[in-house]
């Protein structure tokens, strides 16, 4: 939505506040449906019809609810109103697994938009939440479609870092090295949580798990092959 658009609902709505007819309502809202479609686009991946109804839902709300001597224009306190009532929907319908490494990233969208609208009173666009995040256009658009659909309805190719970071693993690699975890047994996932993730020493791993150290070696050398396979592909 460009700052244009956001003129015209702002201009729409003090159109109706003036005048509080059912006509100039209806102009609000066909003004606001353009900010609605954009935060669907950002929190959804698509063109969520549901996801819509609710955006439209919190659009409406903050025609009933403004109160100018907030201090803000009205159309960043429906921004933030039909943003609210999105993010409640995708809470609600996200059933789906989501990778760890996706749900962050999800998490930094919430958190980035949040925080320009907040600056600015503008609404950022796909392209430069994409490049703040570091992520590729089409990968924070397949992203936000995780949880909504199942994971193998989502182009995880398209999720990839738009540069490397020294120190950091890409995005990519993320996703294979969680995917390939997923694999594995669950005495393999323990072995290598214990041992990568809290640290531990294999002596250690093996009394919280009631084994050998010596099958803890076993274990770990052959869910490293494991993964190593995945990393190959």
């Amino acid at each position: 939505m460009s700052s244009g658009q956001q003129r015209e609902l702002e201009e729409r709505y003090l159109r109706y506040r003036q005048s509080r007819s059912a006509e100039d309502l209806a102009e609000v809202a066909v003004a606001g449906r353009r900010l609605v479609s954009h935060f669907v686009r950002i929190y959804t991946g698509g063109n969520s019809e549901d996801a819509l109804q609710a955006g439209m839902e919190g659009l409406l709300k903050s025609v009933r609810r403004y109160d100018p001597e907030i201090g803000a224009a009205f159309s960043t306190y429906a921004a933030h109103c039909v943003m609210g009532e999105i993010r409640h929907f995708v809470r609600k319908e996200a059933s789906y697994y989501r990778p760890g490494c996706i749900k962050e990233l999800q998490f930094k969208v919430d958190q980035y938009v949040e925080q320009v609208l907040k600056e600015t009173e503008e609404l950022p666009a796909i392209e430069e939440i994409a490049a703040a995040l570091n992520v590729r256009k089409d990968g924070v658009v397949q992203a936000m479609r995780a949880g909504l659909v199942a994971l193998d309805e989502v182009d995880l190719s398209k999720i990839r870092a738009e540069k490397h970071e020294t120190f950091r693993l890409p995005i990519e690699d993320q996703l294979v090295l969680q995917q390939a975890f997923r694999k594995l047994n669950k005495l393999q996932q323990k072995v290598i949580f214990y041992l990568f993730y809290r640290d531990l020493t294999q002596v250690e791993a093996a009394e919280k798990l009631g084994i050998s150290q010596r099958q803890v070696s076993r274990v770990l050398h052959k869910s490293l092959n494991e993964l190593k396979k995945d990393f190959k592909q």
